[in-house]
Formats: C-alpha cells, structure tokens, sequence
C-alpha cells in the first residue's frame, strides 16, 4: 500500500487507499475484519446490498483487491465473524443475517442455514382458509372474514392473508387456487445480529450468536447445534444491539428499538429524545447517536451522562479501541463529508472525506493494527492508517471540569463596609427577598406590555420556529385599497433542506379579498430567502384595518410551524367591491 499524509485531520491517519469506483453499497453493520485464512492476516469481509433488489454478494478483500465473492438471496441485516468451535488451524466462520435465515459460511463456502422458528398463527385465521379449501366459502365472503379478524384478533395475520387482502377482485380467485392447499406460515425476519462469548473471553473464544428479530424477539444461539439457547422479549422491535460478557458466566445485552427506548435484557434502559442510528459500547458505558444530530452516553443502570449537539445529522457509527495503547473512542460518520472522533464528550479529531461515508470499521487489517476502513455512499473503499507516532490531547478527553477551574481566585480582604452588609443582609433578610420578588414581577409585567404592544404595532413582524430551522418577515406595499403583500421565509439550517411547506392566510372576509389565501413553499435551500408574494384588496369603505394571520405548515397537517400577525395599513384610495 501506498502512503501519503492525509489533510483536516491534524496528521494523525495515512491515506492508504481510495478507490470511488470500488462499487461497494453497505452499512457498519455489514463490515467486519477477521483472519479467514488462519496466515495472521485480517481479511475485510463485506455483505453488499447491491441494488437493493439483486446483485447481493459477500465481498472478501485483501490488501486493496477483492479475493472472492458469493451470492446472497436476499438483502443481508447484518454480518459477523465468530469462532464456532475449538478445531485447529483456528479460522472463524462468517454468519450473514438475511430475511428469516442465517447462512453461515466456513472457509468461504456455505455451511450451515439456520432458519427462525415460526410465529404462532391465528386460528380463526387457519379455520376460513379450510373452509376456502373445501369449498365452503367463495374469495369475497373469505376477504370479508379476514377484514373482520383483523380489526379484532391479538395475533396478526399471515403474509398470505395480508397479500390476500390488498388484491383486485378479479385476481382473487386464481391467488386461492393457486395457495388453498399448501399450510399457512407467518415467518419473522432478522433486523440485527451480534456475538457472545460462550465460555471464555479470549479472542478466539467459541461464540454464540445473538439475533434480534422483527417480533420484538432476541436469540441467542449455540455456535455447533444452531439450537436455541435462551429466548427473550423486548417491548418493541430492536434495531441496534451491543453484547458483552459471557453466555456460561454473565453477560448484558443492549438494545436500542424502535420506540425510541434502550433495553438491557428486560430492563428499560432509558427514552431518548429521538431514535437512534447507531450505538457503541466504550468501557463500561454506551453512547448512542440519534437523528437529532446529537451524541448522547449512558451509564449501564440508564443515567444519562452527557448529551453534545452535532453540526450534522449521523450516518453511522463504529467503535475505535487499540488495546495496545489503552485507548477507546467513537467514530462518528456524519453527513457533511466528516468522520469525527470523540473520546466522551470531547472532540479529538476529525477527518474529511471526499464523499459521505456510509459505513465504518477500525481494527486489525493485514498486519496493520490501527487500520480505518469506510466505505462511501457512491460505493467508493477508503483505507487509514493511524500512525504509531498519533497522540491525542490528554486535556482534551480527561472527562469532569475545566483545568481553569481549579485555578485559585484572588479573593480581596474583607473591608468594614463589606462586613456591614453582610450583617444588614442577615437582619433583613426577609424584606429584602420580598423586595426583590415584587420588582422582579414589575420587570416580567413591564416586558410582557412591551412585547404585546412590539405585536401590536409592528407593519414587518419576523418570526422564527422552534420546531424547524424557519425564520420569516413580512412587508406590506402599497396605498390601497390593493396591497402588495411580500413574505420572505428562509430555511437557517446549516445543511438540511426543508420541504413539503405551505402558507395560510386568516382574515375577514368583509374587509379583504385575497387571490391566493393558500400557498405551496418550493423546497428551502439553507441559507437562502425566498420571497412568497401575493395581492390584499380591501373591500370596505369605512376607512378600518384589521389583522392578517399567516401561518406556516407542513402540507397535509393542521398545527402551524410559524405564527405571524400582520397589521394591515388603512386603506387611502377607493375600495374595490
């Protein structure tokens, strides 16, 4: 491999390799390293999503080529190596999650297929399907039979019935005739997949696989039998997990699913503000990156720690440990073209890329310990090398206070006045609180009067939401009685674009008239303002004004993003009627 400094990163990582045509679409949760040929030498094994219809394959690279490649039926969820037994030479196995199935694969050739036992199936549900196959019922009394058990019944419908239930009514009958007689099946699906240590903690120690699964399930499997060792359930459907510990002695599994909350096992973790994209396991806490372009950590009884805000939304995330060295950190893909490395809270490093990177993975390839490998969204392989001569600021990740805190102050002498004071607060302490509270209450009235009479009298309010990154300010033109009314909305995100936007407008109808009182919002470039213009004709002689309310929302739904009150000038021309 060829090296060259890289640039933004503070000359801690080597550009080993870039290739933007590598043609590799997948995620960290399809990436890991592992020694597939027992030589001592990391192999990158990669489950490609393809198309993510078809061209599904498992990738092993060495070095910068590609040594081989398999076909997957279907789209792969997750995958990982793991030792599944004690024979020598010691090479471990790959397993690739993918629909309900797990196909493992042992010196790159298929193996084993383990399949996730079937759901319980509704019995009212099995009953008209008999009846259909005996000819007690025809297609539209069946469709109605179904529609009726599953509005009412606990366990959910087959694929089958589902399928059933969405078909025009002439492809009824040939649907039945064609599945009446084969038995019916509701089938589970795998949305992550980790590993376990069975017995030892050592690096080539036999490891169980452990599976979540879209039922709200979590397996854990025995590595030789593919039998089920113990079964749990979660609350809601877990999406992103983390193991530690050992399946014989002790061990804790993390969860983070799909109504925004993190389980340990059977114990509510904790809620977040958002749901999560990725998760990582540092020491003996867990930091969770969420949607809201925040980096959050927890501690294992769900205190949360610290919360810090990104400055875009996260991608994907990978942990990055160097044993050697006693260092743990967080690599965070975000989706401004940077990875950045936090360490807690704090910012180490950040790395540019020239792409944004869809998946990450740090470890041992080749023969190179600290070795950074990404993949990015136009299928493009990016391989760093972290230098041996790399440190990172001590001062930076030392987690508590500032070192400026324990600086001493130069507190003055005690002078007689400060004495008096001090004597006179404790005397009258009471009637000074009293005091304070009476003037602090005149000052939040006189503000309140201020605002109100600020709403009341401005002709070109502005108003910014809190709900979304939105600032707008109107401007009325003209004489009358036609009005030019302009509204300049722009989108102050630092990268996020806004859409789906419209504007409403509230008024009498005995006074004005409007041409548009309803308005769609192209979509809002940060950044950039964009004037909304449309024409107010007063249509009263009474020489009167009133107010216009503009509201900002999102098409389709009814609570406003944006509020604005708008005082329309009396008109001085003749009105319009």
């Amino acid at each position: 491999m060829s090296s060259a400094e890289s640039s933004g990163d503070g000359g801690k990582w080597l550009d080993a390799h870039y290739d933007p045509v590598a043609g590799i679409y997948t995620f960290s949760s399809c990436v890991d390293l592992a020694d597939l040929s027992g030589d001592g030498e990391n192999r990158l094994v990669v489950g490609d999503l393809g198309s993510g219809s078809s061209g599904m394959k498992l990738k092993v690279y060495r070095g910068t080529a590609l040594m081989s490649e398999s076909t997957l039926l279907d789209l792969p969820a997750g995958l990982v190596a793991f030792f599944m037994d004690l024979h020598e030479p010691r090479i471990p196995a790959v397993a690739v999650a993918s629909g309900p199935c797990i196909y493992v694969y042992k010196n790159l050739r298929p193996y084993f297929k383990f399949t996730l036992p079937g759901l319980e199936i509704n019995t009212l549900e099995q009953d008209v399907w008999q009846q259909v196959k005996e000819g007690q019922i025809n297609p539209l009394t069946l469709k109605e039979m179904l529609e009726s058990i599953r509005k009412k019944a606990d366990v959910p419908l087959s694929v089958r019935s589902l399928s059933f239930l969405s078909l025009e009514p002439h492809e009824m009958d040939e649907f039945v005739e064609l599945l009446k007689h084969q038995p019916i099946k509701r089938q589970t699906v795998i949305t992550c997949i980790g590993t376990l240590k069975k017995n030892m903690a050592d690096e080539d120690g036999v490891s169980c696989l452990v599976i979540g699964t879209e039922s709200g399930e979590v397996f854990v499997l025995d590595p030789e039998a593919f039998i089920i060792l113990s079964k749990m359930t979660l609350p809601a459907v877990p999406t992103i997990m983390d193991v530690t510990g050992q399946f014989d002695v002790e061990f804790r599994i993390t969860a983070v699913c799909r109504n925004g909350n993190i389980y340990i096992l059977r114990c509510k973790m904790g809620g977040l503000s958002s749901h999560a994209v990725g998760l990582v396991r540092v020491g003996k806490n867990v930091v969770v990156g969420c949607t809201d372009e925040t980096l959050q950590g927890f501690t294992q009884k769900g205190k949360k720690l610290w919360k810090t805000v990104l400055a875009a939304p996260i991608v994907t995330m990978a942990s990055m440990d160097l044993p050697t060295r006693g260092f743990q950190a967080v690599l965070v893909g975000l989706a401004n073209c940077e990875v950045q490395l936090y360490r807690d809270k704090n910012l180490l490093s950040t790395i540019k890329t020239p792409d944004v990177v869809t998946s990450i993975c740090f470890g041992r390839y080749g023969r190179e310990d600290g070795t950074l490998i990404m993949t990015t969204k136009g299928g493009g392989l990016m391989v760093k090398i972290l230098k041996r001569t790399a440190t990172f600021d001590d001062r930076d990740s030392a987690p508590g206070p500032p070192l400026a805190q324990s600086v001493r102050l130069n507190v003055p002498k005690k002078t007689k006045l400060y004495v008096d004071q001090t004597l006179r607060e404790r005397e009258s302490g009471l009637a000074m609180h009293r005091a304070f509270q009476m003037d602090l209450s005149r000052l939040r009235l006189a503000a309140a009067k201020a605002y109100v009479k600020a709403l009341e009298s401005s002709l070109t309010p502005m108003s910014a939401s809190l709900a979304e990154p939105l600032k707008m300010n109107a401007v009325v033109q003209g004489l009358g009685p036609s009005f030019k009314l302009t509204l300049n909305v722009q989108n102050t995100a630092a990268c996020r674009p806004v859409t789906n936007l419209a504007i409403s407008f509230l008024y009498d109808e005995s006074l004005y008239r409007m041409r548009n009182p309803y308005m769609r919002i192209p979509l809002l470039v940060p950044g950039l303002i964009y004037p909304v213009e449309t024409f107010v004709e007063c249509t009263s002689d009474k020489g009167i004004s009133d107010v216009i309310k503009v509201f900002v929302l999102h098409e389709g739904r009814s609570s406003p993003l944006l509020t604005a009150h708008i005082n329309m000038p009396v008109s001085e021309g003749l009105t319009l009627n």
